[in-house]
C-alpha cells in the first residue's frame, strides 16, 4: 500500500495542477447535483414488517386520516373558570372554527365532542388533520396561520399553545456551535503547527470533505429514505475526522521538509507513510458505521451509511487530493529554525537536553508499567459502572427544550391529562370472521377494563369499511417509562388467547408500541453488532500489525473507553448529574440510538489513534528490535499528534452540545468523553504501559499465519527497497526547485 500511494504523491506533486483542477469540477459537479436534486430527509423510525408497524400501517388504510400531517392545539383557561362556561367554550369555538378554514387543513376535533377536555374541565386538546403526509413538511406560513387562529381565545384570558409533530423544529445541519467547534480546532492546530497556513490546512480539508458529502446526501435524499439526524452525524464525524486525518499527514510533511527532503518527495513520502494509515484507520471507522445495517433499523442503517460516506470522502480527499495542495504550497510549511518542532528534532539530538512532554509521560509509563495498567483500568472501570442501569428509549417532545412549543404542550397535556396522554396505545383487531368484528372489539375493550397500568379506555372505533376496529388506551405513565413498557407486553400476552378464540389478529400498535419495539431491537442487535464489527477490524490489524497481541489489545482498550463514555451518558443524561450546567433539556432513559451509535463511532477513532500510536512504536521497533526504546520513540513521534488530532475532535464533539438536539446531545457528549479517554488514558498510557510488559511479545505471530496473512506495510518499511530507483531517497537541501516544481 506505502508503495502505491508513493507512486500516487509523486505524480500528484509533479501534477498538482491537473490534480487540483479535476478535484475542483468533480467537487463543483457533485454540489450542483446534489443542490439540483435535492430531496427532503425523513422522521420516521419503525421498523418496517414489524409487528407493531405492520398493525399501525394496516389502520391508516382503514382510518386515514392517521397517516397525514397533525397538530394539536391546548386550550387552558384562567384559575377561575372552565369550559362549562359558555364565554369559555364560545371563544375556544371561534378558535376552531377559524383553524378550519386555514389553508392546508383538513379537519379540526372538537375537544368537547371527542372527550378531550380534562376533569377539572380547564384544559382542552384539539386535533388539527393536514393534507399533507405524514413525511411531508408543512409550510411555516400555513404553520403561522393556525397560530393566528388563537386571538379570539388569547383574548378572552385563554392560554394558547400550539405542539404536535407539525410543530417539531429540524433545523438543518451546521451553526454557530459548529463555528465554534471549527475554532477551537483551528486554535489547537495553530499551537500545534506554530503558524497559520498549516493550521488552516486540515481545516480546509474537513469543510471541502463535508461539504460535498453532506451536498450528495441531499441529492441522495431524492431517491432513498434518509433519517433527518444523518446529515447532523455525518456534519459531526465529517469535520472531526477530516481534519484529523489531514493533521496527520501534514504533520508527517512537515517532518519530512524539517529532514530537509525537497517538497514533491516530502509530499509523497507523507502520503505513502501517514497516508496508508490514514486509509487503514478510516476503514476501520467505514466497517463499523456500515455494521450498523446489521441492526435491522432503516433509520440507524442511513445513519451509519451517511456517515460512512463522509469519512469515505475524507480519507480519499486526503490521499488523493493533499499530496498535490501540499506542493502547491511548497516550502512554505517547512517549520523555520527557531520553531517548536525544530526544537525539538534538536532536543532529541541531544542526550542531556529536556525532552517533549510526551516523551517524559511516556517515560513514566514505562518505568512504572503495571501501576500505569492498574490505574487506568480501575478508573475508567469505575467510569463505566454507571453503564449497568443503562435504560433506553426514543425520544419524544418530552425531550425537547423547555423553551420550544412542542415541550410546553407536551407537559400541559401531561399535567392535565396524566403523563400517559403524550403516549396512547391502539389496539387494533383486523381479519375478523364476518360478523364477529363488532364483538370482538367490544372484548378487547372488557379484556383491558381495570388492567394495572391502564389510565382509561375508549369504545371500541370502527373503520368506515367495517374491516378492522380499534380500541385507544391510554397508560398511567408516560411513553419512555419502563412501566409503559411492561404494559405493552402484558396487553400482548392478555389478548394473545383473546386473538385465537376469535380467529381475528389483535395487535397493539401506536406510535408508542413502534417506538418500544424499535428500542427492543436495538438492545437486541448490540450483541451481535458488536461481534461483528469488532471480529472484522481485529482481523485488519492483525493484518497491519503482524501480531496477535496488538488486536487483543486494543480491542480491549476500547472496551474500557466505551463503557466509561457511556457510563458518563447514564450519570447525566438518566440521573442528571451537571444536566443543568449541561443545558440537557430533560432527565429520562437514554436515546435507543446512542449505544450502538456510540460504539461503531467510538471504535472506529479508537482504532484511529490505535494505529497511529502503534504503527510509530512498530517503525521504532522494527529499525532497532528495542522495545522500551521503541515505546520512546514512537511516543516522541506520535505523542503530540495524536493528542492534538483528540482534542479537535474533542472541541467538534462538545460543540453540538450547544445545539440542544435531544437526539444528538447524549452522542456527542459520549464521543466527546470517549475520545479523550480512549486518547489520553488508553492510548497514550495504557498501550504504552502493555507494550512494555509484553516487550518482543507484543509483535509476536504464530509463522503458519505469518505465511497466509498479507504484508499490509502500514508503517512504510518497503517504500525505500520497492519505489522507482530514479526516486531520490536521500534528505536534499531545500531549493527554488523543490518549492515550484
Amino acid at each position: 500500500m506505502a508503495v502505491l500511494l508513493y507512486r500516487w504523491g509523486v505524480f500528484a506533486a509533479r501534477r498538482r495542477r491537473a490534480v487540483l483542477a479535476a478535484w475542483l469540477v468533480l467537487m463543483a459537479a457533485v454540489i450542483a447535483l446534489g443542490v439540483r436534486a435535492a430531496g427532503e430527509f425523513t422522521a420516521e423510525t419503525d421498523i418496517p414488517g414489524s409487528q407493531a408497524q405492520s398493525a399501525l400501517t394496516e389502520m391508516n388504510r382503514h382510518f386515514p386520516s392517521s397517516e397525514h400531517q397533525s397538530a394539536q392545539i391546548v386550550f387552558e383557561t384562567p384559575e377561575d373558570a372552565t369550559f362549562k362556561d359558555p364565554a369559555m367554550a364560545e371563544a375556544m369555538g371561534r378558535s376552531l372554527t377559524a383553524a378550519a378554514t386555514v389553508p392546508g387543513v383538513t379537519s379540526v376535533t372538537d375537544p368537547t365532542a371527542s372527550g378531550t377536555v380534562s376533569p377539572d374541565g380547564r384544559t382542552a386538546v384539539a386535533k388539527v388533520w393536514f393534507g399533507a403526509a405524514r413525511h411531508e413538511a408543512i409550510e411555516e406560513d400555513v404553520l403561522d396561520a393556525l397560530k393566528d387562529t388563537a386571538e379570539s381565545s388569547r383574548a378572552a384570558g385563554i392560554d394558547v399553545l400550539f405542539g404536535g409533530e407539525a410543530y417539531r423544529e429540524s433545523g438543518s445541519p451546521g451553526g454557530p456551535a459548529e463555528a465554534l467547534g471549527l475554532l477551537v480546532a483551528l486554535l489547537v492546530l495553530a499551537v500545534t503547527f506554530g503558524q497559520l497556513l498549516s493550521a488552516g490546512m486540515p481545516l480546509l480539508m474537513a469543510v471541502l470533505a463535508v461539504g460535498t458529502s453532506l451536498a450528495a446526501l441531499t441529492g441522495l435524499a431524492a431517491r432513498f429514505d434518509i433519517y433527518e439526524k444523518a446529515p447532523s452525524l455525518a456534519l459531526m464525524l465529517g469535520l472531526a475526522v477530516g481534519i484529523d486525518y489531514a493533521l496527520f499527514i501534514l504533520a508527517r510533511h512537515r517532518s519530512e521538509l524539517l529532514a530537509g527532503r525537497g517538497v514533491g518527495e516530502s509530499a509523497a513520502r507523507a502520503t505513502a507513510t501517514a497516508g496508508s494509515a490514514v486509509a487503514f484507520a478510516g476503514l476501520t471507522v467505514i466497517i463499523a458505521l456500515t455494521g450498523l445495517s446489521i441492526t435491522g433499523v432503516p433509520a440507524l442503517t442511513a445513519m451509519g451509511l451517511s456517515a460512512a460516506l463522509t469519512v469515505a470522502t475524507s480519507v480519499v480527499m486526503s490521499l488523493f487530493l493533499m499530496p498535490a495542495l501540499l506542493s502547491a504550497v511548497g516550502g512554505r510549511l517547512r517549520p523555520s529554525a527557531d520553531s517548536r518542532a525544530a526544537r525539538r528534532e534538536r532536543q532529541a539530538e541531544v542526550p542531556a537536553a529536556k525532552p517533549p512532554m510526551g516523551v517524559r509521560w511516556a517515560g513514566i509509563v514505562v518505568r512504572h508499567p503495571w501501576r500505569s495498567t492498574v490505574a487506568v483500568v480501575l478508573l475508567l472501570g469505575a467510569l463505566a459502572l454507571p453503564a449497568t442501569q443503562l435504560r433506553l428509549a426514543l425520544p419524544d417532545d418530552g425531550g425537547e427544550a423547555a423553551s420550544t412549543a412542542v415541550r410546553q404542550s407536551y407537559d400541559k397535556v401531561a399535567d392535565a391529562f396524566g403523563p400517559g396522554a403524550n403516549g396512547p396505545l391502539v389496539v387494533l383487531v383486523s381479519d375478523a370472521p364476518d360478523g364477529t368484528l363488532k364483538s370482538t372489539g367490544e372484548q378487547v375493550a372488557a379484556e383491558l377494563e381495570g388492567v394495572d397500568g391502564v389510565a382509561r379506555l375508549s369504545p371500541a372505533e370502527y373503520s368506515q369499511d367495517g374491516a378492522v376496529a380499534r380500541v385507544q388506551v391510554v397508560p398511567e405513565t408516560g411513553p419512555r417509562d419502563a412501566e409503559t413498557t411492561d404494559l405493552v407486553n402484558s396487553m400482548q400476552d392478555r389478548l394473545a388467547p383473546l386473538s385465537e378464540r376469535s380467529g381475528s389478529d389483535i395487535a397493539v400498535t401506536g406510535q408508542t408500541a413502534v417506538s418500544i419495539e424499535v428500542s427492543e431491537k436495538l438492545s437486541a442487535a448490540l450483541l451481535p453488532f458488536a461481534v461483528v464489527v469488532v471480529g472484522l477490524s481485529l482481523l485488519l490489524l492483525l493484518a497491519a500489525f503482524r501480531s496477535v497481541a496488538i488486536p487483543v489489545k486494543a480491542t480491549a482498550g476500547f472496551l474500557l473507553s466505551v463503557g466509561a463514555a457511556l457510563g458518563v451518558t447514564v450519570a447525566v443524561f438518566q440521573w442528571g448529574w451537571l444536566a443543568d450546567r449541561l443545558g440537557v433539556p430533560s432527565v429520562g432513559p437514554v436515546s435507543s440510538f446512542v449505544p450502538v451509535v456510540v460504539m461503531a463511532i467510538l471504535f472506529g477513532l479508537a482504532m484511529d489513534y490505535e494505529v497511529f500510536m502503534v504503527s510509530a512504536v512498530r517503525e521504532e521497533y522494527v529499525r532497532a528490535r528495542q522495545p522500551r526504546a521503541a515505546v520512546i520513540g514512537g511516543a516522541r513521534h506520535a505523542t503530540r499528534v495524536v493528542a492534538a488530532a483528540a482534542l479537535i475532535m474533542v472541541a467538534v464533539f462538545s460543540s453540538f452540545l450547544l445545539e440542544k438536539d435531544p437526539a444528538l446531545m447524549p452522542i456527542a457528549l459520549a464521543l466527546a468523553v470517549g475520545v479523550a479517554l480512549d486518547a489520553f488514558l488508553v492510548r497514550l498510557t495504557l498501550v504504552p504501559a502493555v507494550l512494555t510488559l509484553l516487550g518482543h511479545r507484543a509483535w509476536w505471530l504464530p509463522k503458519r499465519l505469518d505465511k497466509h496473512l498479507p504484508d499490509l506495510d502500514v508503517e512504510g518499511a518497503r517504500l525505500d527497497h520497492d519505489r522507482p530507483a530514479s526516486a531520490s531517497t536521500a534528505p536534499s537541501p531545500q531549493t527554488e526547485q523543490d518549492i515550484t516544481a
